[in-house]
Protein backbone atom coordinates (compact mmCIF):
# COMPACT_ATOMS: atom_id res chain seq x y z
CA UNK A 1 0.00 0.00 0.00
CA UNK A 2 1.49 3.40 -0.70
CA UNK A 3 1.42 6.77 0.97
CA UNK A 4 -1.16 8.29 -0.73
CA UNK A 5 0.10 11.96 0.54
CA UNK A 6 2.99 11.43 -1.02
CA UNK A 7 1.77 11.82 -4.57
CA UNK A 8 -0.66 14.81 -3.80
CA UNK A 9 1.14 17.89 -5.21
CA UNK A 10 -1.26 21.80 -5.39
CA UNK A 11 -2.32 22.85 -8.43
CA UNK A 12 -0.26 26.07 -7.43
CA UNK A 13 3.29 23.53 -7.96
CA UNK A 14 4.73 23.59 -10.77
CA UNK A 15 4.99 21.28 -13.85
CA UNK A 16 8.65 20.15 -12.44
CA UNK A 17 7.93 19.64 -8.95
CA UNK A 18 4.58 17.67 -10.30
CA UNK A 19 7.19 15.63 -12.49
CA UNK A 20 9.59 15.05 -9.48
CA UNK A 21 6.93 13.24 -7.41
CA UNK A 22 6.37 11.10 -10.59
CA UNK A 23 10.01 10.54 -10.89
CA UNK A 24 10.28 9.67 -7.58
CA UNK A 25 7.53 7.39 -6.55
CA UNK A 26 6.52 3.54 -8.32
CA UNK A 27 3.13 4.45 -9.27
CA UNK A 28 3.53 7.00 -11.84
CA UNK A 29 0.97 10.00 -11.43
CA UNK A 30 0.54 12.99 -9.43
CA UNK A 31 -2.68 13.58 -7.87
CA UNK A 32 -3.62 17.16 -8.10
CA UNK A 33 -5.56 18.00 -4.54
CA UNK A 34 -6.87 20.95 -2.84
CA UNK A 35 -6.38 22.09 1.05
CA UNK A 36 -9.71 19.61 1.74
CA UNK A 37 -7.84 16.40 -0.69
CA UNK A 38 -10.70 16.73 -3.13
CA UNK A 39 -9.27 15.76 -6.57
CA UNK A 40 -9.08 18.86 -9.19
CA UNK A 41 -6.84 16.21 -11.43
CA UNK A 42 -4.12 14.04 -12.33
CA UNK A 43 -0.30 14.22 -13.90
CA UNK A 44 0.89 11.85 -15.74
CA UNK A 45 4.30 11.49 -17.13
CA UNK A 46 2.36 11.69 -20.79
CA UNK A 47 0.72 15.22 -19.89
CA UNK A 48 4.00 16.85 -18.99
CA UNK A 49 5.14 15.48 -22.48
CA UNK A 50 2.13 16.59 -24.34
CA UNK A 51 2.61 19.82 -22.52
CA UNK A 52 5.96 20.10 -23.77
CA UNK A 53 4.78 19.80 -27.17
CA UNK A 54 2.29 22.12 -26.78
CA UNK A 55 5.26 24.45 -25.66
CA UNK A 56 4.87 24.93 -21.94
CA UNK A 57 7.65 24.99 -19.74
CA UNK A 58 8.53 23.07 -16.58
CA UNK A 59 8.23 26.50 -14.29
CA UNK A 60 4.39 26.50 -15.84
CA UNK A 61 1.82 25.67 -12.83
CA UNK A 62 0.95 21.94 -13.06
CA UNK A 63 -3.00 23.09 -13.77
CA UNK A 64 -1.79 23.67 -17.23
CA UNK A 65 -1.19 20.36 -18.26
CA UNK A 66 -3.10 18.17 -15.79
CA UNK A 67 -6.19 16.03 -16.68
CA UNK A 68 -9.16 18.01 -15.49
CA UNK A 69 -11.88 15.27 -16.00
CA UNK A 70 -9.82 12.03 -14.85
CA UNK A 71 -11.42 8.73 -14.02
CA UNK A 72 -12.66 7.66 -10.80
CA UNK A 73 -14.00 5.21 -9.16
CA UNK A 74 -17.03 5.29 -6.00
CA UNK A 75 -16.21 4.18 -2.19
CA UNK A 76 -18.88 1.80 -2.60
CA UNK A 77 -17.48 0.43 -5.65
CA UNK A 78 -15.89 -3.52 -4.54
CA UNK A 79 -12.50 -4.63 -5.89
CA UNK A 80 -13.92 -6.65 -8.95
CA UNK A 81 -15.89 -3.71 -10.38
CA UNK A 82 -13.16 -1.68 -10.36
CA UNK A 83 -11.36 -4.55 -11.67
CA UNK A 84 -13.36 -4.62 -14.45
CA UNK A 85 -13.33 -0.97 -14.96
CA UNK A 86 -9.90 -0.86 -15.36
CA UNK A 87 -9.47 -3.36 -17.35
CA UNK A 88 -12.24 -2.19 -19.76
CA UNK A 89 -10.87 0.88 -20.11
CA UNK A 90 -7.21 0.07 -20.11
CA UNK A 91 -6.39 1.85 -16.51
CA UNK A 92 -3.10 1.59 -15.04
CA UNK A 93 -4.18 3.94 -11.54
CA UNK A 94 -7.85 4.24 -10.68
CA UNK A 95 -8.64 7.08 -7.80
CA UNK A 96 -11.19 6.48 -5.53
CA UNK A 97 -13.33 9.16 -4.01
CA UNK A 98 -15.59 9.93 -1.29
CA UNK A 99 -18.94 11.26 -2.07
CA UNK A 100 -17.20 14.61 -1.21
CA UNK A 101 -14.58 13.91 -4.13
CA UNK A 102 -11.94 13.69 -1.84
CA UNK A 103 -8.94 11.22 -2.38
CA UNK A 104 -9.84 7.74 -0.04
CA UNK A 105 -7.01 5.26 -1.80
CA UNK A 106 -5.43 4.37 -5.58
CA UNK A 107 -5.80 1.26 -7.04
CA UNK A 108 -3.09 0.00 -8.60
CA UNK A 109 -3.75 -2.78 -11.97
CA UNK A 110 -1.01 -4.25 -10.99
CA UNK A 111 -1.42 -5.19 -7.49
CA UNK A 112 -5.66 -5.63 -8.03
CA UNK A 113 -4.56 -8.19 -10.47
CA UNK A 114 -1.95 -9.57 -7.51
CA UNK A 115 -5.29 -9.94 -5.12
CA UNK A 116 -7.06 -11.79 -7.38
CA UNK A 117 -4.53 -13.73 -9.31
CA UNK A 118 -5.46 -17.29 -9.38
CA UNK A 119 -2.99 -20.05 -10.64
CA UNK A 120 -5.16 -23.06 -11.26
CA UNK A 121 -4.52 -24.03 -15.10
CA UNK A 122 -7.46 -23.69 -17.19
CA UNK A 123 -8.28 -25.89 -19.82
CA UNK A 124 -10.36 -24.95 -22.86
CA UNK A 125 -11.86 -27.62 -24.91
CA UNK A 126 -11.66 -26.58 -28.53
CA UNK A 127 -10.91 -29.96 -30.92
CA UNK A 128 -14.75 -30.18 -31.60
CA UNK A 129 -15.97 -30.00 -35.52
CA UNK A 130 -18.76 -27.90 -34.76
CA UNK A 131 -20.80 -29.85 -37.52
CA UNK A 132 -24.31 -28.78 -36.18
CA UNK A 133 -23.26 -25.51 -37.50
CA UNK A 134 -22.74 -26.08 -40.94
CA UNK A 135 -21.40 -23.98 -43.75
CA UNK A 136 -20.06 -21.34 -40.56
CA UNK A 137 -17.74 -24.41 -39.73
CA UNK A 138 -16.56 -25.61 -43.02
CA UNK A 139 -13.26 -23.31 -42.88
CA UNK A 140 -13.49 -21.92 -39.51
CA UNK A 141 -13.28 -23.81 -35.92
CA UNK A 142 -16.21 -22.65 -33.49
CA UNK A 143 -13.78 -21.41 -30.98
CA UNK A 144 -13.27 -18.80 -33.74
CA UNK A 145 -16.40 -17.68 -35.07
CA UNK A 146 -17.64 -14.17 -33.59
CA UNK A 147 -19.75 -13.28 -31.63
CA UNK A 148 -20.36 -9.52 -31.40
CA UNK A 149 -17.33 -8.27 -32.33
CA UNK A 150 -14.68 -11.19 -30.94
CA UNK A 151 -14.06 -14.72 -31.82
CA UNK A 152 -16.20 -17.40 -29.05
CA UNK A 153 -13.15 -18.45 -27.18
CA UNK A 154 -11.39 -15.05 -26.74
CA UNK A 155 -14.76 -13.61 -24.81
CA UNK A 156 -14.37 -17.04 -22.76
CA UNK A 157 -11.11 -16.09 -22.03
CA UNK A 158 -11.11 -12.57 -21.08
CA UNK A 159 -13.95 -13.96 -18.56
CA UNK A 160 -11.74 -15.65 -17.21
CA UNK A 161 -8.69 -13.34 -17.03
CA UNK A 162 -11.17 -10.77 -15.42
CA UNK A 163 -11.60 -13.34 -12.52
CA UNK A 164 -7.92 -13.28 -12.11
CA UNK A 165 -7.04 -16.52 -13.53
CA UNK A 166 -3.73 -17.04 -16.39
CA UNK A 167 -2.89 -20.14 -17.26
CA UNK A 168 -4.50 -21.83 -20.15
CA UNK A 169 -4.48 -24.61 -21.79
CA UNK A 170 -6.27 -24.85 -24.76
CA UNK A 171 -7.69 -28.63 -26.61
CA UNK A 172 -7.08 -28.53 -30.06
CA UNK A 173 -7.52 -30.43 -33.07
CA UNK A 174 -10.06 -29.65 -35.98
CA UNK A 175 -8.29 -26.66 -37.82
CA UNK A 176 -5.98 -26.46 -34.55
CA UNK A 177 -3.15 -24.25 -36.59
CA UNK A 178 -5.92 -21.24 -36.79
CA UNK A 179 -6.64 -20.84 -33.23
CA UNK A 180 -2.91 -21.32 -32.89
CA UNK A 181 -2.13 -18.39 -34.36
CA UNK A 182 -4.69 -16.40 -33.36
CA UNK A 183 -4.02 -16.66 -29.57
CA UNK A 184 -0.49 -17.87 -29.79
CA UNK A 185 1.23 -17.57 -26.38
CA UNK A 186 -0.89 -15.68 -24.65
CA UNK A 187 1.01 -12.69 -24.44
CA UNK A 188 -1.32 -10.14 -26.31
CA UNK A 189 -3.67 -10.48 -22.92
CA UNK A 190 -0.89 -11.06 -20.74
CA UNK A 191 -1.23 -14.69 -20.24
CA UNK A 192 0.25 -18.19 -20.72
CA UNK A 193 -1.23 -20.15 -23.17
CA UNK A 194 -0.40 -23.97 -24.31
CA UNK A 195 -2.11 -26.68 -26.24
CA UNK A 196 -3.09 -29.84 -26.01
CA UNK A 197 -2.93 -31.57 -29.19
CA UNK A 198 -5.48 -34.40 -29.81
CA UNK A 199 -3.99 -37.04 -32.60
CA UNK A 200 -7.85 -38.03 -32.56
CA UNK A 201 -10.79 -36.83 -30.85
CA UNK A 202 -10.83 -37.80 -27.22
CA UNK A 203 -14.14 -36.53 -25.61
CA UNK A 204 -15.07 -34.01 -23.08
CA UNK A 205 -12.02 -35.71 -20.67
CA UNK A 206 -9.78 -37.22 -22.50
CA UNK A 207 -7.44 -34.42 -22.98
CA UNK A 208 -7.12 -33.74 -19.88
CA UNK A 209 -4.55 -37.12 -20.20
CA UNK A 210 -2.10 -34.94 -21.98
CA UNK A 211 -1.60 -31.96 -19.33
CA UNK A 212 2.25 -32.47 -18.16
CA UNK A 213 1.24 -30.43 -14.76
CA UNK A 214 -1.63 -29.12 -12.56
CA UNK A 215 0.59 -27.41 -10.44
CA UNK A 216 -0.99 -29.32 -7.40
CA UNK A 217 -4.68 -27.35 -7.85
CA UNK A 218 -8.02 -28.13 -9.14
CA UNK A 219 -8.18 -27.45 -12.69
CA UNK A 220 -10.97 -26.03 -14.72
CA UNK A 221 -12.49 -27.33 -17.63
CA UNK A 222 -14.71 -25.74 -20.11
CA UNK A 223 -16.79 -26.30 -23.15
CA UNK A 224 -15.12 -23.88 -25.97
CA UNK A 225 -18.43 -23.02 -27.06
CA UNK A 226 -20.01 -22.09 -24.17
CA UNK A 227 -20.73 -18.14 -23.19
CA UNK A 228 -21.17 -17.38 -19.83
CA UNK A 229 -21.09 -15.06 -17.00
CA UNK A 230 -20.37 -17.62 -14.09
CA UNK A 231 -17.99 -15.72 -11.43
CA UNK A 232 -15.14 -18.64 -11.94
CA UNK A 233 -13.93 -17.62 -9.15
CA UNK A 234 -16.83 -18.38 -7.04
CA UNK A 235 -16.78 -21.38 -8.69
CA UNK A 236 -13.59 -22.65 -7.59
CA UNK A 237 -13.88 -21.75 -3.89
CA UNK A 238 -17.34 -23.37 -3.40
CA UNK A 239 -15.48 -26.49 -5.01
CA UNK A 240 -12.75 -26.20 -2.34
CA UNK A 241 -15.22 -25.00 0.46
CA UNK A 242 -17.37 -28.57 0.10
CA UNK A 243 -14.05 -30.57 -0.46
CA UNK A 244 -15.00 -31.87 -3.51
CA UNK A 245 -13.07 -33.75 -6.00
CA UNK A 246 -15.13 -33.23 -9.03
CA UNK A 247 -17.57 -30.36 -9.32
CA UNK A 248 -19.94 -30.12 -12.15
CA UNK A 249 -21.70 -26.72 -13.39
CA UNK A 250 -25.40 -27.75 -13.59
CA UNK A 251 -28.31 -25.43 -15.16
CA UNK A 252 -32.07 -25.92 -14.67
CA UNK A 253 -34.07 -27.48 -17.88
CA UNK A 254 -37.69 -27.47 -17.31
CA UNK A 255 -39.85 -28.01 -20.44
CA UNK A 256 -43.63 -28.39 -20.36
CA UNK A 257 -45.26 -31.46 -21.78
CA UNK A 258 -48.50 -30.73 -24.26
CA UNK A 259 -50.85 -33.29 -23.38
CA UNK A 260 -52.60 -34.46 -20.09
CA UNK A 261 -50.52 -36.89 -18.21
CA UNK A 262 -52.38 -39.59 -17.35
CA UNK A 263 -52.27 -41.27 -14.25
CA UNK A 264 -52.66 -45.13 -14.05
CA UNK A 265 -52.58 -47.80 -11.39
CA UNK A 266 -53.04 -51.55 -13.15
CA UNK A 267 -56.43 -50.77 -15.29
CA UNK A 268 -57.45 -47.58 -13.65
CA UNK A 269 -57.23 -43.95 -14.38
CA UNK A 270 -56.19 -42.51 -10.78
CA UNK A 271 -56.01 -39.03 -12.08
CA UNK A 272 -55.13 -36.46 -15.26
CA UNK A 273 -52.54 -33.86 -14.75
CA UNK A 274 -53.15 -31.47 -17.57
CA UNK A 275 -49.34 -30.14 -19.54
CA UNK A 276 -47.59 -30.47 -16.14
CA UNK A 277 -44.03 -28.60 -16.28
CA UNK A 278 -40.86 -30.88 -16.14
CA UNK A 279 -38.01 -29.55 -14.48
CA UNK A 280 -34.17 -30.98 -14.07
CA UNK A 281 -30.60 -30.38 -13.92
CA UNK A 282 -28.67 -30.50 -16.73
CA UNK A 283 -25.02 -30.46 -17.46
CA UNK A 284 -23.32 -27.02 -18.16
CA UNK A 285 -20.43 -28.04 -19.47
CA UNK A 286 -18.07 -26.30 -17.22
CA UNK A 287 -16.04 -28.63 -14.43
CA UNK A 288 -13.63 -28.47 -11.58
CA UNK A 289 -11.36 -31.51 -11.25
CA UNK A 290 -8.69 -32.29 -8.41
CA UNK A 291 -5.45 -33.16 -9.82
CA UNK A 292 -5.62 -37.08 -8.43
CA UNK A 293 -9.04 -37.50 -10.46
CA UNK A 294 -7.48 -36.22 -13.59
CA UNK A 295 -4.71 -39.10 -13.22
CA UNK A 296 -7.82 -41.79 -13.47
CA UNK A 297 -8.55 -40.28 -17.19
CA UNK A 298 -6.95 -42.99 -19.48
CA UNK A 299 -4.18 -42.08 -22.07
CA UNK A 300 -5.41 -41.74 -25.78
CA UNK A 301 -8.42 -43.00 -25.64
CA UNK A 302 -12.13 -41.18 -25.81
CA UNK A 303 -13.19 -40.31 -22.78
CA UNK A 304 -16.14 -38.01 -21.71
CA UNK A 305 -16.60 -36.11 -18.57
CA UNK A 306 -19.65 -37.93 -17.11
CA UNK A 307 -17.62 -41.25 -17.56
CA UNK A 308 -14.75 -39.42 -15.41
CA UNK A 309 -17.83 -38.72 -12.79
CA UNK A 310 -19.55 -41.66 -12.96
CA UNK A 311 -15.94 -43.36 -12.15
CA UNK A 312 -15.71 -40.51 -9.13
CA UNK A 313 -18.88 -41.78 -7.56
CA UNK A 314 -18.64 -45.21 -7.96
CA UNK A 315 -15.10 -44.54 -5.95
CA UNK A 316 -17.32 -42.73 -3.29
CA UNK A 317 -15.40 -39.44 -4.13
CA UNK A 318 -17.32 -36.44 -2.91
CA UNK A 319 -18.92 -34.99 -6.36
CA UNK A 320 -20.73 -31.93 -6.32
CA UNK A 321 -22.56 -29.09 -8.43
CA UNK A 322 -22.65 -25.99 -9.19
CA UNK A 323 -25.73 -24.53 -10.02
CA UNK A 324 -25.71 -21.87 -13.01
CA UNK A 325 -27.80 -18.62 -12.18
CA UNK A 326 -25.96 -16.63 -14.38
CA UNK A 327 -26.42 -16.32 -18.30
CA UNK A 328 -25.02 -19.10 -20.32
CA UNK A 329 -25.74 -20.26 -23.40
CA UNK A 330 -24.12 -23.49 -25.55
CA UNK A 331 -23.36 -22.96 -29.30
CA UNK A 332 -24.33 -25.90 -31.08
CA UNK A 333 -26.71 -24.96 -33.70
CA UNK A 334 -27.54 -21.90 -35.71
CA UNK A 335 -29.89 -20.66 -33.73
CA UNK A 336 -27.31 -20.63 -31.18
CA UNK A 337 -25.14 -19.16 -32.55
CA UNK A 338 -28.10 -16.40 -34.16
CA UNK A 339 -29.18 -15.57 -30.20
CA UNK A 340 -25.62 -15.40 -29.00
CA UNK A 341 -24.79 -12.62 -31.32
CA UNK A 342 -28.12 -10.88 -30.34
CA UNK A 343 -27.41 -10.87 -26.72
CA UNK A 344 -23.46 -10.01 -27.14
CA UNK A 345 -24.13 -5.97 -26.90
CA UNK A 346 -26.57 -6.23 -23.57
CA UNK A 347 -24.60 -9.32 -22.00
CA UNK A 348 -21.00 -8.82 -22.70
CA UNK A 349 -20.63 -5.43 -23.61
Amino acid sequence: MIAIENIFVSPLATILEALQIIDRGSVQIALVVDEERRLLGTVTDGDVRRGILRGIGLDAPVAQVMNREPRTARLDMDRDMILSVMQYLNLRQFPVLDEEGRIVRLELIDQLHQRNSRDNWVVLMAGGLGARLGELTKDCPKPLLKVGTKPIMEVILESFISSGFHRFYIAVNYRADMIRDYFGDGSKWGVEIRYLHEGKRLGTAGALSLLPETAGLPVIVMNGDLLTKVNFRQLVDFHVETKSKATMCVREYEFQIPYGVVQVESHKLRGIEEKPLQKFFVNGGIYVIDPELVQLIPQDTFYDMPTLFEEAIKRECNTSVFPIREYWIDIGRKDDFDRANGDYMEVFG
